[in-house]
């Protein structure tokens, strides 16, 4: 993302989500809690449609290309199978990547309670 692209500020959803994610996510996860608290996000859209999103935090530079994953998870049923995880770069917080498994990439995010982690059938949405 450019220094320059236009943001936003986040939905309500996309910051649940987003908290969500690094609160159960790998064990840095949980660092980036305070850029979330701060960040906007771009006004960037996927050219595929869906509902992946990079995020802008004021004061930091936008990060160099690259991914370094937060927090990685599954939702839906066999047939409609996707993935979501948050990740990071040098340091700073970039973005929410969704992505199809079993079809194309979702183009709504998923609720919280939808999230299955790596290596747990379900994960609960309210086990804060």
């Amino acid at each position: 993302m450019a220094d320059n692209e236009a943001i936003r500020p986040l939905t309500k959803d996309e910051h649940a989500l987003a908290r969500w994610m690094l609160e159960h996510g790998g064990p840095e996860a949980r660092d980036y809690l305070s850029q979330l608290d701060m960040a906007a996000a771009s006004t960037w859209r996927c050219e595929c449609g869906c509902a992946s999103f990079n995020f802008k935090i004021p004061g930091r530079p936008s990060p160099a290309p690259g991914v370094h994953v937060l927090g990685d998870y599954t939702f839906g049923d066999q047939d409609h199978m996707s993935g979501i995880f948050v990740y990071s770069s040098e340091g700073t917080l970039s973005g929410v990547e969704v992505y199809g498994l079993s079809g194309p990439a979702p183009a709504v995010l998923p609720h919280p309670s939808d999230l299955r982690g790596a290596d747990s059938p379900r994960n609960e949405a309210n086990d804060t």
